[in-house]
């Protein structure tokens, strides 16, 4: 750098402006503790799909879309059809023939280059070979400084935070002579040192220093933020939170400081003026280059569409095949079923419903968000510790928390429980102390062999969960997870509340007569070990939790007598015969686990006997379907030795795929189960109950389609993107992970970028891929002019269906056809032309 760049007085608003827009479009990712399924393309819904997709390859090269020979694969197994060529020529006013698309298959277009940062020029126009291009140092400088900067865990020599990311990375690498060498001269820390110490300011001069004008500022921001897209979305994720809570955080402004100061400073040092030039003229062409790179790809979405129209088509003949008359609940039925089992609307859960329905017809199984309705945060007992156990779109409203049914005994554990954290926390500040970290393995190691050889050789035992930490398993079994007064200075505005809490949940999940003996809440998790992404196998709608606590919260609240009472007041009448049961399906093994049934009356416990034997062949159904995909073909049709293998693998150290989680889902069904309870679904879609006659006002389709889909639509998107674009929103190879900050996330090696997304590991086998990337295609039984007006109220549900980032389809239940949302209107898509053929 030649001067020191003068800091501006005041923000420009329309440089304010594009700093919050850049801002904006990078989507938040949470913890490891916490992981949940994100659309990174969040900040871009507001915008066509093929669009962004434009924008996102010219800012970085980042596509939304697969290489042309997997279309061309696509198109020889036949999962790509001649007639879904032709519908998606239709679909797009695009003048070409089938058959010039077809042999567009084997040609690769020219591509066309993206805008390159001050990094990139400077790396394709070094002299000579170094070590490390500019891109990785800077990228790994500013990794290093932030893995050090937000680790609350691993390290007790973190920078001090109060100083904000920005202050403390100057600091820090004004004084990094290694930096210094890099550079070439000894005079970078002065120059870094001189920087204006507000980020604001900084990036207010460097925009100006760099030329940077209203028409490129933003694109620009946007670029640097996605070439350190990892930690912007952790700092995203940071501000998610902040907002939630009504606050603000502006650790993600900062860090776009930090990247922009590196430009500027290698701008002016190490950039020659003839590569100066072309780098000013390139991002004067910013809309050029957007559009030109739209055209590149407008062949490959032809490919993209027809991928997903053919999966629909055949989806929606099948949809339309279900046998008459519909069932639509229990009420229906000459006798009430025996179980009503409410299973999440995970992927995984179609699976195991399917099975559990083909063993006993007199189940009942439902669909519903795996929170069952409860919007809540967890502490374990004696501890301050809150976790949330609800979406990432939504803010606890109501607090659960571990309970004793003996208060004496409770104080006991309260105090054996505080008395065992401290101890662990001391030992982990001395493990992680400047003064031991290099000398723990050496001093404590053999210390840890026994525990390492039990744990290496005992397939069945799990990992310590939270709820128990700190207690002996006897004592720990005695905790129930149970709901807070809302009011605690107010009886009877906290009854009114869990009353209102209760029937708002039954009403939604559609259970408002006609209950079973036994309403089993199953919820779910998953089961692996020495697996830092863990949490991204269990309930999303949990905020990566499994489903434990909600059950068995909601389980407490239905069985309440008081809370019945309320109910019935408002003609809301659970039998007195009906009891409420938590479960928890384990979705790695396909076993399941019941909670508290020492408070099931003895009357109950022949039904319950009945269920268990079901759910267990039920899981031995589910376990040999999924065989295949586990490399257990086998021992396919051997259940003992089939179960203890799936249990091997969830224990299993080195295993790094226990399951395959939400790899290749595809489709959101909205109905009474009954529409696509004949089908095999293939452990492809998201199935939630819905009965549209049962809802007057429309307010539980509005609810699933602002929160469920919402989520659904996430955790497809993740899945694609981490699918089309694993460098940048995949997490990269597990055999290389190492957790940052003991839950931020991961490197991939000791380095470079956080790594987001999904492992590659969980979208490839080694040999193919197990995710077919396409956009979610949401199937509702209801009513055009309801969905309709749903659409027009929510701004983000018209983004998402109008703008072409999800497939939104109706399914008409008195003419039998099948519309699709299609240049916001509806369009006729499939139909059944008689009875005869639906049977």
């Amino acid at each position: 750098m030649k001067q020191t760049i003068p800091a501006a007085t005041t923000l420009d608003p329309a440089l304010a402006s594009a700093i919050s827009q850049a801002c904006k479009h990078t989507a938040p990712a949470w913890p490891l503790d916490q992981l949940i399924a994100v659309n990174p393309y969040w900040g871009f819904v507001d915008q066509p799909i093929e669009q962004a997709a434009a924008q996102l390859a010219s800012l970085c090269g980042s596509r939304l879309l697969m290489p042309r020979a997997f279309y061309q694969q696509a198109w020889a197994s036949g999962q790509i059809t001649r007639d879904a060529l032709q519908a998606a020529i239709a679909s797009s006013k695009t003048s070409i023939s089938v058959d010039e698309l077809v042999a567009n298959l084997t040609v690769q277009g020219r591509p066309v280059e993206h805008l390159k940062l001050v990094t990139a020029l400077l790396d394709e126009n070094r002299d000579s070979p170094q070590i490390m291009s500019w891109r990785d140092t800077v990228v790994h400088q500013i990794s290093q400084h932030c893995a050090s900067y937000f680790d609350k865990t691993h390290a007790a020599w973190s920078p001090a935070q109060e100083t904000g990311v920005y202050a403390s990375w100057r600091v820090h690498a004004a004084a990094d002579l290694t930096l210094a060498l890099r550079m070439g001269h000894q005079r970078f820390n002065a120059q870094v040192l001189a920087l204006p110490q507000d980020p604001l300011a900084l990036i207010d001069a460097a925009s100006r220093a760099l030329g940077l004008t209203e028409v490129n500022q933003q694109a620009y921001f946007q670029a640097l933020l996605l070439d350190i897209n990892g930690w912007a979305s952790w700092c995203a994720y940071l501000r998610w939170q902040a907002r939630l809570g009504q606050r603000d955080d502006d650790q993600i402004v900062e860090l776009l400081a930090i990247r922009l100061a590196w430009e500027v400073l290698l701008h002016q040092d190490q950039m020659q003026e003839v590569v100066k030039a072309t780098w000013s003229a390139q991002w004067r062409e910013l809309q050029a280059n957007a559009i030109a790179m739209r055209e590149s790809q407008r062949i490959d979405w032809l490919f993209q569409t027809a991928l997903e129209l053919a999966y629909q088509t055949t989806l929606c003949a099948d949809l339309l095949r279900a046998p008459l008359p519909l069932r639509l609940d229990s009420e229906s039925l000459h006798a009430a079923p025996a179980v009503q089992a409410v299973f999440c609307i995970d992927v995984r859960s179609e699976v195991f419903r399917r099975a559990l329905e083909s063993v006993s017809p007199s189940v009942q199984t439902l669909g519903f968000a795996g929170f069952f309705g409860l919007s809540i945060d967890f502490s374990p007992l004696g501890t301050v510790f809150k976790r949330p156990q609800l979406p990432g779109l939504l803010s606890p409203v109501f607090s659960a928390v571990q309970v004793c049914d003996s208060p004496a005994l409770g104080q006991v554990l309260v105090q054996r429980r505080r008395a065992a954290l401290q101890w662990q926390a001391r030992w982990n500040a001395f493990r992680g102390s400047a003064n031991s970290a290099f000398s723990f393995v050496e001093s404590f190691g053999l210390a840890y062999a026994g525990k390492l050889l039990k744990a290496s050789l005992d397939s069945q035992e799990s990992a310590q969960r939270i709820e128990d930490a700190g207690l002996p398993a006897a004592q720990a079994n005695t905790l129930r997870p149970r709901l807070q007064d809302a009011h605690p200075e107010d009886s009877a505005a906290s009854a009114a509340a869990r009353c209102d809490l209760a029937f708002g949940i039954l009403g939604a999940m559609g259970l408002t007569g006609g209950f079973a003996r036994l309403v089993l809440l199953a919820g779910h998790g998953s089961q692996s070990a020495n697996n830092p992404h863990a949490a991204g196998l269990d309930c999303g709608a949990c905020g990566g939790q499994t489903g434990e606590v909600n059950a068995r919260a909601l389980a407490a609240l239905l069985n309440d007598r008081q809370t019945r009472k309320a109910l019935a007041e408002r003609d809301l009448q659970i039998p007195d015969d009906t009891v409420f049961l938590a479960g928890l399906h384990n979705t790695t093994t396909d076993g399941f686990d019941f909670f508290d049934l020492d408070l099931l009356p003895p009357s109950h416990a022949p039904d319950c006997m009945a269920l268990k034997t079901w759910l267990t062949q039920a899981g031995q159904l589910a376990r040999a379907e999924r065989a295949p995909s586990l490399g257990l073909e086998a021992v396919r049709h051997q259940p003992l030795a089939l179960e203890r293998a799936v249990k091997a693998r969830a224990n299993d150290w080195g295993q790094v795929r226990p399951e395959w989680g939400l790899a290749n889902n595809a489709a959101f069904i909205v109905a009474p189960r009954s529409r696509s309870q004949h089908m095999d679904l293939a452990g492809r879609a998201f199935l939630h109950d819905y009965q549209w006659q049962k809802d007057a006002d429309f307010k539980v389709l509005e609810l699933i389609m602002t929160a469920p889909m919402v989520v659904a639509h996430w955790i497809n998107m993740q899945y694609n993107a981490s699918t089309v674009d694993p460098q940048r929103f995949g997490s990269g190879n597990k055999l290389l992970h190492n957790v940052v900050g003991g839950h931020i996330g991961v490197f991939e090696g000791n380095g470079g970028d956080l790594r987001i997304g999904l492992p590659w590991q969980s979208l490839h086998d080694g040999e193919i891929l197990r995710h077919t990337p396409q956009r979610l295609s949401v199937f509702i039984e209801a009513p055009q002019h309801a969905i309709n007006q749903i659409i027009n109220k929510h701004a983000l549900v018209r983004q998402l269906v109008c703008h072409g980032w999800l497939y939104l389809f109706q399914i008409d239940t008195g003419q039998s056809v099948i519309c699709r949302y299609q240049g916001c209107e509806w369009k006729y898509f499939a139909a059944i032309s008689s009875r005869a053929e639906k049977a």
